[in-house]
Parts: C-alpha cells; sequence; structure tokens
C-alpha cells in the first residue's frame, strides 16, 4: 500500500470516530456563529439543554450525515494529497527521492496546497452541514439528510450554489496550513531531541499534546474566517441579512456587533476541538503505524 493511500485511510478513519462522537458540539457552535444579537450571553450546557428539551435529543444530530460526509472525505483527501505533495517536495529532477524533513516552509504551502484541493471537492458537504444545524426538523423545506439537501440546492440556487461559502473556505485554507506546520515542526523537534529521530518511539500521549497545542494556534490565528463562512452559507431565513461577499459580510458583522462577532462560537469551539483533534491525531498516526507495520 502507498504512503499516500495509508495517509488516506488513516484520515478517513480519524475523521469518521471524531465527528461521530463530538457532533452535538458543532451543532452549538454552528448556530453560535450565525447568531446575529450583539453581546449575546451565549452558554454551551444552556444551549444543549435547551436544544434537547424544545426540539428533542435527536435534534443534537442533526446534520450528522453532512458533517460525517464532510469530515471523512476531507480528512481523507486531505491527508492523501499532503502526503503526495510532501513526496513530490522530495522528488528531484533525476527522479530519485530524499529521505530528508522538509522545512516549515514546505510544510506550510503542501498543506495550504492539499488544504484548497480538499476544499473545492467538499465545499457542498459542510454547506449542507451548516443549514442542517441552523435548521429544525420540523421547518418547512428542512433538509432530511445530506442528499436531500443537495438536491434542493442545485434545483433551488442552481450548481454554484453548492459553492456559497468557498471564498472564506479556501482563506481558511491558511488554518490547516498554520496547524500542520506547527504539528509537524513539533513533531521532529520532539523525534530529534527526546526519541532519536525514530518516528516509532513517538507514543499517544505526545501526538496528543502536539495536536492540541497546534490547534489552539491555528484556532486563534483564523477563527474570523468560519464565523464568515457560516454567515455566507446559512439559509437567509435563518438570519436577518444577507450576506454575500467576504468584505461586506465581515463589515456587517463588525459594525452590527462588534469585533466580538467574529469570533462567535469560539469557546465551543476550542471545546469541540480539542478533544476532536486529540482524537482524529491519535487514530490517525495510530493508523499510520499499523498500516506501516503491516
Amino acid at each position: 500500500m502507498s504512503t499516500s493511500t495509508q495517509q488516506a485511510l488513516s484520515g478517513f478513519t480519524a475523521g469518521a470516530v471524531s465527528t461521530a462522537m463530538l457532533h452535538p458540539l458543532d451543532l452549538v457552535k454552528t448556530r453560535f456563529q450565525v447568531n446575529e444579537t450583539a453581546g449575546a450571553r451565549l452558554s454551551l450546557m444552556r444551549s444543549l439543554a435547551d436544544i434537547s428539551r424544545q426540539e428533542g435529543v435527536r435534534s443534537l444530530y442533526r446534520g450528522l450525515s453532512a458533517n460525517m460526509a464532510g469530515a471523512t472525505s476531507s480528512w481523507g483527501l486531505y491527508f492523501w494529497w499532503y502526503a503526495i505533495i510532501k513526496d513530490w517536495m522530495r522528488t528531484a529532477p533525476d527522479g530519485t527521492t530524499s529521505t530528508a524533513k522538509l522545512s516549515a516552509t514546505q510544510h506550510l504551502i503542501a498543506s495550504a496546497e492539499a488544504g484548497m484541493l480538499t476544499s473545492l471537492l467538499t465545499n457542498p458537504f459542510w454547506l449542507i452541514k451548516t443549514r442542517m444545524c441552523t435548521q429544525k426538523a420540523t421547518d418547512p423545506g428542512a433538509y432530511r439528510n445530506v442528499f436531500d439537501g443537495l438536491r434542493q440546492v442545485v434545483r433551488a440556487e442552481g450548481f454554484f450554489g453548492l459553492y456559497r461559502g468557498i471564498v472564506p473556505a479556501l482563506i481558511g485554507v491558511s488554518h490547516g496550513a498554520l496547524q500542520f506546520m506547527a504539528y509537524e515542526e513539533m513533531k521532529h523537534m520532539r523525534m530529534e531531541l527526546v526519541h532519536g529521530a525514530d518516528i516509532e518511539k513517538l507514543g499517544t500521549l505526545e501526538y496528543i499534546t502536539m495536536a492540541a497545542a497546534s490547534k489552539i494556534f491555528a484556532t486563534v490565528c483564523t477563527y474570523p474566517y468560519q464565523v464568515v463562512k457560516s454567515r455566507m452559507q446559512v439559509q437567509t431565513s435563518y438570519v436577518s441579512k444577507e450576506y454575500s461577499g467576504v468584505i461586506s459580510t465581515v463589515t456587517s458583522i463588525v459594525r452590527g456587533e462588534g469585533l466580538a462577532g467574529l469570533y462567535k462560537g469560539m469557546g465551543v469551539n476550542i471545546v469541540r476541538v480539542l478533544p476532536g483533534t486529540c482524537i482524529t491525531f491519535a487514530v490517525y498516526e495510530g493508523m499510520s503505524k499499523l498500516l506501516r507495520n503491516s
């Protein structure tokens, strides 16, 4: 099995496990992101309780099919392309492949390129996930599942309707690029300083710690793009304004809600992404090690 295929299978599995476990936090985060109330006091536990009481416990998993489709395909494709691009960077003009460590800049470029390619293919899934998370199952025209959502969008908005929010999504590639640059640098530093450059000696706790640190770093640097993307993707029946261009959306949020509006849901996001990232990277590295040694 090629390295890129191993990476794809590991990423696919990791994405499925973390998404299935943490979807309710994703749902609450998305609703916080599209909340237009200035100075709103948003509580994770109160929101989970309110949704369960008003819409039923099953509503906490509304949009899971789209989230699962987006997460598994994104992680699988991302790691696949990331491995291919890194191999290409190591390949000399004569066709020989080096095992030398890539620089931080090369990791940043490889991650950004992999992220852009992944975003172009998976944006429709994230669009449906965002809308399903902000719909109630009883709402008129509410999407029944990811395939019904895709069908309704194409019929009502055309094929390009599936790509609402693609510009901030592409801008958001910087998030993954920063995360993977930091993660790769920490991993190699840990290997060289503690384990004599032997990757097999890195343990699960070390992977989890580095994954969490790199995720927090990337989230703090890039979070506003997630709010902008959610506002642009959500159905206009849920919000009072029409959000279209990136600049106009940012301007509208800042004018109406202040700079804090660009960070709505970040607390929930960190609560969600920390265990999600730890699970994802632990499963990914575990699967990678298993496939390498099989």
